[in-house]
């Protein structure tokens, strides 16, 4: 089969991880020991989360004495696409994928009258107290908002309406070549009216992203691993259960947090209406189970398509 996989930036760096270089590089060794075994029987497109990863790089832009200005987001997008594809490409042959293997910095078109750059709901960077989040949106002009118990940045996730590299992705999946790309959701580029591209402020789900790339790619699954082992109903209640199977119509139905469980429910919902193929969502660390549907949640397309 044709898999797009999208990997959690948290899951990547845990929530409640020291942002160094040797704990990402563990965690993605993790993941690519779990990833290996589908690339044996199918064609993997990776894409993957950034959150983590950029607001720590624009954290340290920001404190920079040496810069005139703070690097702007998608500046900072491509350099994690960088960074975590090619620790990806690297521990997946650690991990024995004997197939080639490339990380492809990847541009999204997005639309800059989009609603969402009016109200931002990106996590991104390290989660604070709230008097240490407050603090540092009045010191650094950041919002912020509650993500669980912690507080964190948030930014601007306008909707993707197109990847520009997509036939070179379509190319190198064609020739079984395993590609990592999407990374953050993509560099977010606006278009003009001649196709000349400029770089804007925001960081694009990598979720939407991915369901995106699988429906241009004509993928037969997409999955969405991260750090929670399903989608939970009634999530934080007494009530809370995991969801194994559900329709996509009464996923697209249910409320889940804008910036967390959201995304990946609304990716997938829309991938399985669209397509009439099955998601899930589920643990990075079992790829495997969530793709057999032993573990996580399946999306299931709605029961007209059928």
């Amino acid at each position: 089969m044709r898999l797009v996989i999208a990997l959690g930036g948290n899951a990547l760096l845990e929530r409640r991880d020291k942002p160094d270089a040797e704990v990402q590089r563990e965690h993605v060794r993790r993941a690519a020991l779990s990833l290996a075994p589908l690339a044996a029987d199918h064609q993997l497109i990776l894409c993957h989360g950034n959150g983590p990863q950029i607001g720590l790089l624009a954290r340290e832009s920001a404190a920079d004495p040496a810069l005139s200005r703070p690097y702007p987001l998608d500046m900072l997008g491509a350099q994690t696409q960088g960074m975590i594809g090619y620790l990806l490409v690297r521990e997946l042959a650690n991990a024995g994928v004997d197939k080639p293997a490339v990380a492809l910095v990847t541009q999204t078109v997005v639309d800059p009258g989009d609603d969402a750059f009016a109200a931002p709901t990106k996590f991104i960077g390290p989660g604070y107290s709230r008097e240490q989040a407050e603090e540092a949106a009045k010191r650094l002009g950041w919002i912020v908002a509650p993500d669980g118990e912690r507080w964190r940045q948030v930014v601007p996730s306008p909707e993707p309406l197109r990847i520009v590299e997509e036939e070179t992705i379509r190319a190198l999946v064609d020739r079984d070549v395993v590609v990592v790309c999407g990374g953050g959701g993509g560099v977010p580029v606006a278009e003009d009216d001649i196709g000349r591209l400029t770089g804007v402020e925001a960081v694009v789900d990598k979720d939407m992203t991915a369901a995106r790339l699988a429906l241009t790619l004509g993928a037969d699954r997409l999955l969405v691993l991260t750090d929670v082992p399903a989608i939970i109903r009634g999530y934080g209640t007494p009530e809370a259960e995991p969801i194994r199977v559900i329709d996509a119509d009464a996923l697209a139905e249910m409320p889940f947090p804008d910036g967390s469980m959201g995304p990946k429910a609304e990716a997938c919902a829309w991938f399985a209406q669209t397509t009439g193929r099955p998601a899930a969502v589920g643990a990075l660390t079992d790829a495997a189970g969530v793709l057999a549907g032993r573990t996580g949640t399946t999306v299931t397309p709605p029961t007209a398509r059928r």
